[in-house]
């Protein structure tokens, strides 16, 4: 098969990570179009790709039927706002493309619903940008689960003690918005409660939650926590912040079990600080801790290869739209349980 045609839709905040990652796997997949209504963010990304890869010619546009009438295009990359997540990857599907959409893969189970069941009937892949399930470090500890070396799992908490100042939300006006964004919970420690969910192996039986927006003029929290029984009778604990001062402290995952403890800590979920277990594997002594120097990691680059050998290889990608989708509801049920409270 030749390289896969990719376009991007949304050239904001994270979008260079998906340039980045498309650059990485230059072998098998080359960018074609990107769109913003911003053209000068379009442009921007056009730029970066064309700074490595040389003689291409990537179109840019403002308008995404536009784009995706004129162009052959294989996978689209949505990392557009939020909200508007599952209108666009609806758009997309009914002009037949694969899709990679940025998390959340929507703000409601009703289009996820909906963007599973489309691409099931237009036999098309989707994948979750849930990139830090590609951390060496998460790699490993999911190796550990399912050897079954933790026996079983009594309890996981999922940390995400970070910053995001007033100017943070005054760049964009959607951000911090019920409509369009979520709240902490929802934007900044989704990542955290997937990885959460994937390494506890079981159904939500019920949840508890509580939320506030303490210091932000924002519409949803800034500070939430979650208490979730599952199914397997294992608890977890989320504590999501935006409000730590002064700067981003950690996203540390923590499994406990009878018989190990794991403690994954760092910027972003990157680095190992407790490893113990009762049994020893020769993998034990391998530090997989990685250095970054942002909260976005290095997981995207694998996030598109494992994607780009689903589509070749006709096999449904790590992350899909189902896995993608228990991170929301676990989420969207936290908010169900009563509005944000201002204090």
């Amino acid at each position: 098969m030749s390289k896969l045609k990719f376009a991007i839709i949304g050239c904001g905040r994270i979008s260079y990570k998906h340039v980045e990652a498309l650059i990485n796997n230059k072998e098998e997949a080359e960018l074609i179009a990107v769109c913003d209504l911003i053209e000068e963010k379009a442009v921007d990304r056009k730029k970066q790709y064309e700074t490595t890869i040389k003689d291409v010619n990537i179109k840019v546009y403002t308008d995404y039927i536009e784009m995706l009438k004129n162009e052959d295009i294989d996978v689209v990359t949505i990392a557009t706002e939020s909200g508007y997540h599952g209108k666009h990857a609806i758009d997309c599907l009914n002009n037949n493309t694969h899709l990679l959409i940025e998390k959340p893969m929507a703000l409601s189970i009703e289009d996820a619903d909906h963007v599973i069941a489309l691409s099931k009937e237009k036999g098309k892949k989707v994948c979750i940008s849930h990139q830090n399930r590609f951390n060496p470090p998460i790699q490993k500890l999911r190796r550990a689960i399912e050897e079954g070396r933790f026996g079983k799992i009594i309890n996981g908490t999922a940390r995400i003690l970070w910053t995001r100042d007033d100017n943070y939300y005054k760049q964009a006006p959607w951000r911090g918005t019920k409509e369009l964004d979520g709240g902490t919970l929802m934007n900044q420690c989704i990542h955290n409660i997937d990885l959460l969910q994937w390494m506890m192996g079981s159904e939500v039986e019920r949840i508890h939650s509580e939320r506030g927006t303490f210091l932000r003029d924002i519409e949803m929290e800034d500070f939430g926590a979650i208490l979730i029984r599952f199914k397997n009778r294992s608890i977890g604990i989320v504590e999501g912040s935006a409000c730590v001062y002064p700067k981003n402290l950690e996203e540390t995952l923590s499994i406990f079990g009878e018989r190990g403890t794991v403690v994954i800590g760092g910027l972003a979920v990157n680095e190992i600080k407790v490893w113990q277990f009762a049994d020893e594997r020769d993998y034990d002594n391998e530090d997989e801790s990685v250095k970054i120097d942002n909260v976005y990691g290095e997981g995207h680059t694998p996030l598109y290869k494992d994607f780009i050998d689903a589509i070749k290889e006709d096999r449904e990608p790590l992350i899909n739209g189902k896995e993608g989708k228990k991170a929301i509801e676990i989420i969207l049920k936290a908010y169900d349980k009563g509005e944000v409270s201002k204090i």
